[in-house]
This record gives structure tokens, C-alpha cells and sequence, in this order.
């Protein structure tokens, strides 16, 4: 048995599929001391264990299976990898709507590494529709692969010329853009974009998926085709998140850029609307909006893109015990702002008080928000937090804290005067800011309380 034949196996694994003259990529009946299993052998990751032989099973599962259990094993024949969806050419009808869609990488484009057992950005926008025929029913879709990067690797540069590239294609005439965008940090690109690019006539939805398009379980497709349609056919000109909406595929929501949030790490109704509500849903056959006070489609191709960034602005997230020699250090490094993600109303121990202070003096802008993420900064109810501004740093209301930390560097690649930084911080945008958080802005549910238990017996399907 070659090594090619036995990919990635090493140990006890290796030896099994030797022993049964079997290899990757074979169609195997697999009999085992806790039952029977059919499947096409995987290769295995190179950091795997030496103890498991992995299947694809034909649910679109994969299962590993201790090698030490396997008592035979019945080739059927064998299957050739094929990792690539092919293009497809986009039918054009004239009576349609036209979107583009921008590729920056993300889950929503990508296939498994089976080298590497990871999910590596690997298909283009082209091939989504490709695996996505439905997206033809709603517009006429141009796309364009800006970047193939995972989410974190997303930054200023990326962030300026997605905001360039939108301006060019609302000037050139678009009826929508969709942003395909791993969802880790989805919700810093929508806040950004939400500062950059102002006064849009048309919807600019970003989309992810929670787990990969080779999962039976994926939510890509339904994400996307909602996506689309929401760039196609909504009448909301702002940037927004289109992601699953309850943990089944009935709809997907619509999140304004700044108010969203990724909330788990892996449900696919991962986004929620911190403190607010979100604009509306959206599934295949309708869309329905939860409110009206949203930016509304237009016709003139007016928009405005302000394209700055300040790389030199962290988030502080406050901790008890935190030492000011933390403080010191990112005055020292040249910071030129900080966000603090501070403890209740928006509250620091005392000994970061003469650090904070410190840089303040040097000219570092900081501003408080609340680590709890719902509820509003109120540093004047306790002395704690009115010391606190007595040494220069700004409540910044309800922002949450990641889009405070994007607005502070949109804010400082325009400006460094301190009063026209706090202006522009202060001055509500696009609901970074709001006067009020509704009363069902707030609803975290605790579950084996007994009126959540039967709350969720009634919902559950």
C-alpha cells in the first residue's frame, strides 16, 4: 500500500487500511465491534491522531472510527476527489435587477482541505452560482473576487478599497451589492463600512456561512440567495448582515451594520442585534421589515465614501486588578486611541487613573464603553465614573465596544483634534448611537427557568 493510497494515516489507521488492502478514497463497508458503517474513506488531516479511520458517509457526515475496532473491511469500488464547482455563465434578463457581489473569502466560499483538515478559501464568486443556480431568479449577477482571506485577516486595507470599489459600482448604476465575508469578524466590516460609505442609494448586504458548503447542514446557500434578494429587491439603502435568523432555515434576518453582533461561535443563528431590534426578515418569497426609520432605496447615484482608518487604536477590555503599566505601554507604542470595554455603567479600578490620565496629556483619545454590550455608558451616577471623565475619557453612550473601536479609527485617519474627534464620535451616523434601547432590545432567555421552558416548548419544532 503506497503512502498516496494511505494520505495522511500513519499508526494504527495506516496499518488497517493496509491490512484490508483498502485506501483513500475507497467505497468501504466497514464492520466494527459497535456496528456497521458504508463510506468513502478521507484522507487524514496532517495533525491528526494515529488512531482513526475516517469516513464520508453518504448523509454528507463524517465519522472517525477506532482502527483497533475495525473487524473487516468490503471494498466497492472507488471515488475520485473532486474538489472544484464549476463556473457557470450568469443568465442575463433585462428586466431584472443588477448586483454585484464582492468575494473577500470567508466559509461562504471556501471547500475542505482534507491535507489539512481545515476550510481554506478556495471557490470563486463565480462558482457559487455555480452551486447556487437560485441566485438567477432574482437579479442579474456580476462577481468580482476582491481578496480570498479567512475573516481575521480583514483590515484596513481591505476595508478602504471594498469602501472604494462599492463607490464605483453605485456610480456605475448597480441596483445592490452583496459582500461575501467570513462571519468571525463580519459584524467589525459592516460597522466600518457603515462609516465609510454614507448616503447609499441601494442595499449593501454582507454574507457568511457558519459551517462550510460541503456540510449537509450548511447554511451558504440559504444565506446567499436571502442575500441577494435582499440586494435586488429591498428597499433598504444602508449596509446591512444577512444571516440565518432562527436556529432552522425558515428565514434569515437583517442586521444594521452597527447594532450586530456575533454571538456564538458556532450557530448558524450566530448574529443577533445587540440593544435594538433588527430591520427585518427576509426568506425566498417575501421581506418583511420590523421597523420603518431605516435609509430608503433611491434612484440617484449619489454616495459618499470617506475611506480613512488610523491603524494606531486598540480595544482595552477591563479586567479586575488591570495594571496601568498596560496603559503606559500603548502610549508608549504610539497609540493614538483606545476603546475601553469597562465593567458596569463604565468603570476602570483606580489605579489606571493616573495612566489614564497620563495618556490623555500625550494626546490619546479614549473613550468608555460597556463590556456588558447591552445598556448605555452612565459615568455620572457613581463618583467612580465621574473621576473617571474628569481625566479625559468619553462616554461614548451605547455604542458597542468593536464598533467604538472602528468609529475611533474612521474618526482619527480624518482628524486628530480632540474636539473633532468627540464630535464626530458623539454624532449618531447610522445607530451606533440611539436615544433609547427598546423594550424588547434586551431578551436573553435562561434556560430550566420554568416560564422559558414553556416558552420554548411552544416554539420548539
Amino acid at each position: 500500500m503506497t503512502s498516496t493510497l494511505t494520505q495522511g494515516y500513519r499508526g494504527e489507521g495506516k496499518k488497517t487500511l493496509e491490512q484490508f488492502s483498502v485506501g483513500v478514497w475507497s467505497d468501504v463497508e466497514v464492520e466494527t465491534q459497535q456496528g456497521r458503517f458504508r463510506g468513502i474513506v478521507l484522507p487524514r488531516s496532517e495533525t491528526s491522531d494515529e488512531k482513526h479511520i475516517v469516513l464520508k458517509l453518504a448523509t454528507g457526515y463524517n465519522v472517525g472510527i477506532k482502527a483497533n475496532t475495525v473487524t473487516n473491511v468490503i471494498e466497492h469500488g472507488k471515488r475520485v476527489a473532486n474538489y472544484k464547482i464549476p463556473e457557470k455563465k450568469f443568465p442575463y434578463h433585462p428586466n431584472k435587477p443588477n448586483v454585484t457581489l464582492f468575494g473577500t473569502g470567508g466559509t461562504i466560499a471556501s471547500r475542505l482541505d482534507y491535507r489539512s483538515g481545515a476550510v481554506i478559501p478556495a471557490f470563486s464568486p463565480g462558482e457559487l452560482y455555480g452551486s447556487v443556480p437560485e441566485l438567477a431568479d432574482y437579479c442579474n449577477l456580476t462577481t468580482e473576487k476582491l481578496y480570498g482571506v479567512f475573516s481575521e485577516n480583514m483590515g484596513p486595507e481591505q476595508y478602504i478599497a471594498l469602501a472604494k470599489r462599492i463607490g464605483d459600482e453605485i456610480r456605475n448604476g448597480v441596483d445592490g451589492i452583496v459582500i461575501g465575508h467570513g462571519t468571525d469578524t463580519m459584524h467589525h466590516t459592516a460597522a466600518v463600512l457603515s462609516f465609510m460609505v454614507q448616503n447609499s442609494p441601494i442595499p449593501i448586504v454582507m454574507v457568511g456561512s457558519q459551517r462550510s458548503s460541503d456540510r449537509p447542514s450548511s447554511d451558504a446557500a440559504i444565506n446567499l440567495i436571502n442575500a441577494v434578494k435582499a440586494a435586488a429587491e429591498s428597499d433598504i439603502a444602508e449596509v446591512l448582515v444577512c444571516m440565518f435568523g432562527p436556529t432552522s432555515d425558515q428565514y434569515c434576518l437583517l442586521h444594521r451594520g452597527t447594532r450586530v453582533r456575533k454571538m456564538h461561535s458556532s450557530y448558524r443563528s450566530t448574529f443577533r442585534t445587540i440593544g435594538d431590534i433588527p430591520l427585518g426578515q427576509i426568506d425566498t418569497t417575501r421581506i418583511d421589515c420590523f421597523r420603518d426609520d431605516y435609509n430608503r432605496r433611491r434612484t440617484d447615484r449619489e454616495v459618499t465614501i470617506l475611506p480613512t482608518f488610523d491603524e494606531k487604536v486598540t480595544i482595552l477590555y477591563y479586567y479586575p486588578n488591570m495594571m496601568p503599566d498596560i496603559v503606559d505601554a500603548m502610549v508608549e507604542k504610539g497609540y493614538r486611541g483606545i476603546v475601553i470595554a469597562g465593567t458596569g455603567l463604565g468603570h476602570v479600578n483606580k489605579p489606571l487613573y493616573p495612566a489614564l490620565k497620563r495618556a490623555v496629556d500625550q494626546g490619546v483619545h479614549v473613550y468608555m464603553t460597556v463590556q456588558t454590550l447591552w445598556g448605555y455608558v452612565q459615568m455620572y451616577v457613581y463618583e467612580t465614573g465621574r473621576k473617571i471623565m474628569e481625566l479625559g475619557v468619553v462616554p461614548a453612550a451605547n455604542m458597542l465596544p468593536e464598533v467604538a473601536f472602528m468609529k475611533l479609527s474612521w474618526a482619527l485617519g480624518q482628524t486628530t483634534d480632540r474636539e473633532e474627534v468627540k464630535r464626530i464620535m458623539l454624532t449618531p451616523i447610522c445607530d451606533e448611537i440611539t436615544q433609547r434601547e427598546p423594550y424588547n432590545g434586551y431578551l436573553v432567555f435562561q434556560g430550566a427557568v420554568p416560564e422559558v421552558q414553556q416558552f420554548i416548548r411552544g416554539i420548539k419544532r
